[in-house]
């Protein structure tokens, strides 16, 4: 380790992340014609009228809520982790990066699963996104609660088995948000799922930016009534397991969102495909 090694591998992951982000959304939107649009498409609205617009719509409103508690409780523990794992059980700062990394590599295969069980069980895609927001949740609030605990047992806590398994319950609850993002983002008035999708993303980086603060302040705060630190990481830990659950909570209202959302877009395709063959057959 060196501070200029650090400085290196952070400076090339940040350039081959911004070319991936690149690569990944060129050609998803192209140009249209402005004769192509409709009259509301057209039709310019100030920031503020289309963010009060989105905001008063019940399934957007639930889901931003959502994502910003399901995010702070995933990104509070992203700066105390390792400090815990140096206090609590005597980790170096190389082998508590390296635990931050299985962290990271979790948060990948449970992404990975998720994708690919959507893909196996596409037919009822709706319902195995469901599954992964909720139980996604649900299971992380139980492997930071593992987290919470740990402390008490010291190297006899299978601590990477715990991060690892912690890693892959939150990818997998984000990934099936995601997906449930991208179906939801067209629901409700039309011409604002540009409006949502900034919505929901602002909810997101707002989130994260505060779970760093929060979760070191927390353990600040707690460590002035707790004369034991491994106590006070411990406590902070906890009540990231809480938020979990609040989240949990909240996905079921959200999963339900989906689900909606799901049935009025068939129900809009049958009616449609109804009237082609009706149009058809009169002709």
């Amino acid at each position: 380790y060196s501070p200029e090694r650090l400085v290196g591998v952070v400076s090339a992951v940040s350039v081959i992340a911004f070319v991936v982000s690149c690569l990944a959304v060129w050609g998803v939107e192209p140009q249209r014609n402005v004769s192509e649009l409709s009259g509301e498409e057209r039709r310019p609205s100030a920031f503020r009228e289309a963010l009060v617009e989105v905001w008063a719509e019940p399934r957007a409103r639930r889901f931003t809520i959502f994502i910003f508690v399901s995010m702070l409780a995933y990104n509070t523990q992203d700066l105390i982790l390792e400090p815990f794992a140096g206090i609590a059980f005597g980790m170096t700062p190389g082998q508590s990066t390296k635990l931050g990394g299985y962290q990271h590599g979790g948060v990948f295969l449970g992404m990975v699963m998720v994708a690919v069980l959507g893909t196996v069980f596409g037919r009822s895609k709706v319902a195995v996104l469901q599954g992964w927001i909720v139980g996604g949740c649900l299971a992380s609030a139980l492997f930071m609660a593992g987290l919470a605990i740990s402390a008490g047992y010291g190297a006899q806590w299978p601590l990477v088995a715990n991060v690892v398994l912690l890693g892959m319950a939150n990818g997998a609850f984000a990934i099936a948000a995601i997906g449930a993002m991208m179906g939801m983002a067209n629901s409700g008035s039309k011409g604002r799922a540009g409006m949502r999708m900034g919505l929901w993303g602002a909810s997101q980086a707002i989130a994260f930016a505060l779970g760093g603060v929060v979760g070191t302040l927390a353990v600040d705060v707690a460590r002035r009534f707790v004369a034991d630190p491994v106590q006070a990481y411990g406590i902070v830990f906890g009540l990231e397991a809480i938020m979990f659950l609040a989240s949990a909570a909240l996905a079921i209202v959200v999963s339900r969102d989906a689900a909606n959302v799901q049935r009025e877009s068939a129900s809009r395709t049958l009616d449609s495909q109804s009237g082609f063959d009706a149009t058809t057959a009169a002709r």
